[in-house]
């Protein structure tokens, strides 16, 4: 299961959690860093998930089963 957690990194690129984390073993993690600086991690998590959703979601979009499910909607009226 993918889980994202919010984090803020320091200076010296040490992570620092925002929550607790449960692990059951080692595992591997993806961080992706927003240098901008806001407080609105809310925002900065929604970005990041849709970036890391793009690239799985368009292994289905991109078939020419969903081009000819959707070409109805894409002929001019």
């Amino acid at each position: 299961m993918i889980r994202t957690v919010e984090a803020i990194v320091d200076e010296h690129g040490n992570v620092h959690l925002l929550e607790p984390l449960q692990l059951h073993g080692p595992c591997r993690a993806i961080l992706a860093v927003d240098d901008r600086a806001t407080a609105d991690f809310g925002e900065a998590r929604a970005e990041v998930l849709a970036r890391l959703s793009e690239a799985s979601l368009a292994q289905d979009w991109n078939r020419p089963e969903e081009d000819a499910a959707w070409s109805r909607l894409q002929q001019a009226p």
